[in-house]
């Protein structure tokens, strides 16, 4: 979130972060959205019998405010869309659709990627829809795995790229610049201005 809160302040991300929800009251992006002057939304999963409540609270937080794209940034949970048709995204650390789905996010996924021995892994950037990491995508970035990588070398180079893809997917966002044929997002060219 501080990569997406720096690049909008620095002019380079053309968006405005309306609010950020958060199942947990002690998550570190409460405190950098609070540092930044943005609404914070807790919402937290104990609080609720069944992820359908827990769906039904965390959309009536965001309905409070005037979105145009829900961004998922470090949130695992499995997100019931608004009614409205608010879209969504979701990064993840992987060459979707492999090494995705439930249970597979963060250092699980370096884990599985090397305990496996593909060559290369990397980033997806994905609309979300009703399952985990399966929406249509949008941008993906390979990365190499090196034979003596570790699960915290392997998760620093993709971090890297994680922090340039995602700003970049919702850049094209912003510009009108995605359009979703079936499960296929095309990427249309940018408008002449002249």
């Amino acid at each position: 979130m501080q990569n997406l809160i720096d690049r909008i302040q620095a002019g380079s991300l053309p968006a405005k972060i309306a609010v950020v929800v958060s199942s947990r009251p002690d998550a570190y992006g409460v405190v950098r959205a609070e540092t930044a002057g943005i609404p914070v939304e807790v919402v937290n999963r104990k609080n609720f019998r069944d992820t359908m409540e827990f769906a039904e609270a965390v959309n009536a937080r965001l309905q409070k405010h005037d979105i145009g794209l829900i961004v998922l940034a470090g949130y695992n949970h499995l997100i019931k869309l608004p009614e409205r048709g608010t879209p969504a995204m979701n990064i993840h650390p992987a060459l979707i659709p492999a090494f995705c789905g439930k249970g597979y996010y963060g250092d699980r996924v370096h884990k599985a990627v090397l305990e496996y021995g593909v060559r290369f892994t990397g980033v997806t950037v994905h609309f979300v829809d009703e399952k985990y990491d399966h929406g249509p995508i949008i941008l993906q970035e390979p990365v190499e795995v090196r034979q003596d990588d570790t699960i915290e070398t392997l998760r620093s180079r993709v971090h890297s790229v994680e922090q340039r893809l995602y700003p970049m997917a919702i850049k094209l966002f912003a510009e009108g610049r995605l359009k979703l044929q079936g499960r296929k997002v095309i990427i249309l060219p940018r408008k002449d201005r002249g």
